[in-house]
C-alpha cells in the first residue's frame, strides 16, 4: 500500500463529511488534502483511542518528532510522506501541523471549559487551524479568505460538539461552556445520562444558533474572487449545515445517540453544491 493509499482508505473508511467534499477537486489538491486529514485523524485517535494519558502523551511527542521529520525531509510514517509531496506546491506551515497536536493535546488536560473565550482555543487548534491549512490547499487570491476559512473552520467544530454531547459527556469531556450549563439549567449528569428537558432545548438551540452565525460569518467573508477554488469548504458547510437542520428536527435528541447523514445524501448534497457554488 502506497502513502497515499493509506491515506485514502483512513478518509474513506471515516464516512466523514470531509470525505465529500474531496471527491469533485483536481487530483493534486485531492492528494494534499486528504492527507492533511489523515494527518488530523492520526493524531486525533492517539487521544481517543488510549487510555493511558501518559502513554498519549508519547504518541502525541513521536508525532511532533515526525512533523519535525517531514519538513527536514526524512518523513517514515505513510502519512507524512503523503504530505512531503505537498509542501512542495502549497504552504503548508509546520507550525499549525503542531499546533493541531497541540489541540488534540488538549483533550489529555482539559476536559471543562468555563466559558465560550475559554473554548475557542480548542476550536481554533483543532478546527480554525485545519480551516487555514485547507484553504491553502484549495487556493485563494484574496488574504481575505483566510478569514472565512477561520470562521468555517469555527463552525465546523461548534456543529461537531453539538453533534457529540452525549458521546463525549460519556468520555469525561464536557465542551459546552459551564457558564452557559449554569445559564439554562442543565447539570452535567444530565448530559451523562441523557435526561431530556426543555431546559436542555433551549440549551442546544443557543448552540445551533450560535453555529449558524459562525457559518453565516464566515461566508460573508468569502470573496466572490475566491468562491470557485473554496467550492470544497463549501461542500463541508452544506453537509455540516444539513446535520444541524436535522439536529432540530429531531428535537436534539443528541444525548443518546447520533445523528448523521446517510451517504446518500451527503453525496447529493456534495454534488449540488459544487456545480451551485
Amino acid at each position: 500500500m502506497t502513502p497515499d493509499e493509506y491515506c485514502q482508505d483512513r478518509a474513506a473508511a471515516s464516512g466523514s463529511s470531509f470525505y465529500y467534499s474531496f471527491l469533485f477537486l483536481e487530483p493534486r489538491r485531492r492528494q494534499a488534502i486528504t492527507a492533511l486529514y489523515a494527518f488530523c485523524r492520526e493524531v486525533d485517535d492517539v487521544v481517543d483511542e488510549c487510555p493511558d494519558a501518559a502513554v498519549a502523551r508519547t504518541k502525541l511527542d513521536w508525532w511532533r518528532g515526525e512533523v519535525a521529520a517531514l519538513y527536514v525531509g526524512r518523513p517514515s510514517h505513510p502519512v507524512t510522506k503523503a504530505l512531503a509531496g505537498s509542501l512542495k506546491e502549497f504552504h503548508l506551515p509546520q507550525e499549525q501541523l503542531l499546533e493541531i497536536i497541540d489541540g488534540m493535546e488538549m483533550d489529555l488536560d482539559q476536559v471543562r471549559y468555563a466559558d465560550f473565550k475559554a473554548l475557542h482555543l480548542y476550536c481554533y487548534r483543532v478546527a480554525s487551524v485545519v480551516g487555514l491549512l485547507a484553504a491553502e490547499i484549495f487556493g485563494y487570491r484574496e488574504r481575505q479568505t483566510l478569514k472565512y476559512a477561520h470562521d468555517l473552520g469555527l463552525a465546523f467544530q461548534l456543529t461537531n460538539i453539538i453533534r457529540d454531547v452525549g458521546e463525549d459527556a460519556r468520555r469525561g469531556r464536557i465542551y459546552l461552556p459551564q457558564d452557559e450549563l449554569a445559564r439554562f439549567g442543565v447539570a452535567e449528569v444530565d448530559l451523562v445520562d441523557a435526561r431530556y428537558s426543555d431546559s436542555f432545548r433551549e440549551l442546544m438551540e443557543f448552540q445551533v444558533e450560535r453555529a449558524q452565525a459562525t457559518y453565516r460569518q464566515a461566508f460573508a467573508q468569502l470573496p466572490a474572487t475566491d468562491r470557485k477554488a473554496q467550492r470544497a469548504g463549501l461542500v463541508m458547510a452544506a453537509i455540516y449545515r444539513a446535520t444541524l437542520d436535522e439536529i432540530v428536527r429531531d428535537k436534539f435528541r443528541v444525548l443518546d445517540q447520533r445523528i448523521s447523514l446517510p451517504p446518500l445524501r451527503k453525496l447529493w448534497l456534495a454534488g449540488r453544491t459544487w456545480f451551485l457554488a
